[in-house]
């Protein structure tokens, strides 16, 4: 059925933009840094530590699937958990659920340091991602200290910062690696040739742990008083239009609801394919870059991935920051986000010829570089996009008190792609050039089908009014209909 369309949760009354709270919004950038320095330093070196726990009996093609599995844990238990701390953040405010996700980072990020055994890897990606829902929680917060007219440019700083978090975090995981080999003098003890991967691991728990103990001290809870209504103006919510909603302006739209709403799940839709597909060439470039050039790779060392990772991450933040809110503020995000996505096939297709071109010449000469910057070319553009998606999840929650519910519904979303890719696409990698499937070149494929089929998703959002309507001209939302039961 239909009904009437809801106001936005950023409806538009100035074209003047408000002022950015800089100082809460640093303090929620800085927990944002935290995420990436958490999950990326393992990347430099997953492959060589698998290689050295003797479980793929000396068949290098084989790491492929288990440092996909590895990688992938991490978002399988976000995915299980995220909605649940997102939804209890709309309930016990935002802050708390903070706190713990940071507890939990802090803790996963020392046993994963510590760890000698698959199984304890394994344990300890997932006690991260269990007690992770920070992200979607961090959106929501962005969402309650921000309004219509300061959003977007709220949002374009997050990918600067999970840009610069993941480049220092791939620049140290990288370098620090294996300290007793290169600082003997330093690092000689019995303990650092029994966990030579910790140091890395140690420098990421203890910024965590920072960032808990300024966010305890200083951050301010942003969800807004239940009883109090004066913050907003709604004309109408989905509280009022559904038989499962609540009279209460200030009360979370159910999430029976919300998932039965055309207009907010095109846009959790669309995050979904991008974050598939966006994980998918995550995973498979260090993993490309690790890979020897007689299998289809490039044979690059952990040391020179981790400087690279860290270069393009640095590039991309600075990127963002110079552009990406101004050219939002030009093109509009339907635009920059239909448009970005297209620099997925470029992307995918450097890399089987970076390998055709590096087993022709058996090195990597000039063309291979040439081909990697040129790559990073294609990840500035593509960056563009999550902010651009970012603002349409947010800008498709009826009220303040449900943007928990809804940043947890893209970030379930995300994590369950994000949990499929890495494990999936690494396996595929591995199993096509164990086979030799299409030439070692099955994955690429897979990937530009699946990017096809973003930029078809893509095309069903809307253009998002800014002076008064969340979707432009839009005068109703589509509830999908009852189940029979």
């Amino acid at each position: 059925m239909t009904v009437d369309e809801i106001t936005p949760l950023l409806s538009k009354k100035s074209k003047i933009k408000s002022p950015l709270p800089k100082c809460q919004l640093s303090l929620v950038l800085l927990l944002m840094f935290a995420e990436p320095i958490s999950a990326h330093y393992i990347f430099p070196f997953i492959n060589q530590l698998i290689s050295e726990l003797g479980i793929t009996g000396g068949d290098d093609r084989k790491i492929g699937y288990y440092a996909g599995l590895v990688e992938s844990l991490f978002f399988v238990a976000q995915a299980l958990t995220t909605l649940h701390w997102s939804r209890l953040s709309d309930h016990v405010g935002r802050k708390p659920v903070l706190l713990i996700g940071l507890v939990g980072l802090s803790i996963s990020n020392v046993c994963f340091g510590l760890s000698t055994k698959f199984w304890m890897i394994i344990a300890s990606r997932f006690i991260a991602g269990a007690l992770n829902g920070n992200v979607g929680v961090m959106k929501s917060v962005i969402g309650d200290i921000t309004d219509h007219t300061n959003l977007a440019q709220a949002f374009v700083l997050m990918s600067p910062v999970f840009s610069v978090g993941a480049s220092v975090a791939s620049l140290y995981g990288g370098a620090l690696t294996k300290p007793h080999e290169q600082w003997p003098a330093l690092f000689s003890g019995i303990f650092w040739q029994t966990y030579p991967y910790f140091l890395p691991c140690l420098i990421s728990a203890l910024f965590t742990t920072i960032a808990l103990l300024i966010a305890a001290a200083f951050l301010k809870e942003s969800l807004p008083p239940k009883r109090s209504k004066k913050h907003f103006d709604f004309r109408a919510s989905l509280e009022r239009v559904h038989d499962d909603a609540s009279d209460n302006d200030t009360s979370p739209v159910p999430l029976r609801t919300l998932i039965k709403t055309y207009s907010v799940m095109l846009p959790i839709a669309n995050y979904g394919a991008l974050a598939l597909v966006e994980i998918g060439c995550i995973a498979l470039l260090p993993l490309f870059f690790a890979t020897p050039i007689e299998i289809g790779g490039l044979g690059l060392p952990p040391s020179i991935i981790g400087t690279y990772l860290a270069i393009s991450g640095l590039l991309n933040g600075l990127f963002q920051v110079l552009f990406t809110s101004q050219l939002i503020d030009r093109f509009g995000e339907r635009k920059i986000f239909c448009t970005s996505v297209l620099a997925f096939f470029p992307l995918i297709a450097v890399f089987p010829l970076m390998s055709l071109v590096a087993q022709s010449q058996q090195k990597l000469g000039p063309i291979v570089w040439a081909l990697i910057i040129l790559q990073c070319l294609f990840r500035l553009i593509l960056s563009m996009s999550f902010s651009a998606i970012t603002v349409f999840v947010t800008r498709a929650s009826p009220n303040r008190y449900s943007l928990g519910t809804m940043n947890g519904l893209g970030q379930t979303t995300s994590s369950i792609a994000r949990a499929f890719g890495p494990a999936a696409f690494s396996s595929i990698f591995a199993f096509s050039k164990e086979s030799n499937i299409l030439g070692g070149n099955l994955i690429y494929i897979i990937l530009l089908v699946l990017a096809c089929f973003l930029v078809f998703l893509s095309q069903f959002l809307p253009e998002l009014n800014n002076d008064g309507d969340e979707y432009d001209g839009n005068a109703t939302a589509t509830i999908f209909p009852d189940d029979a039961a």
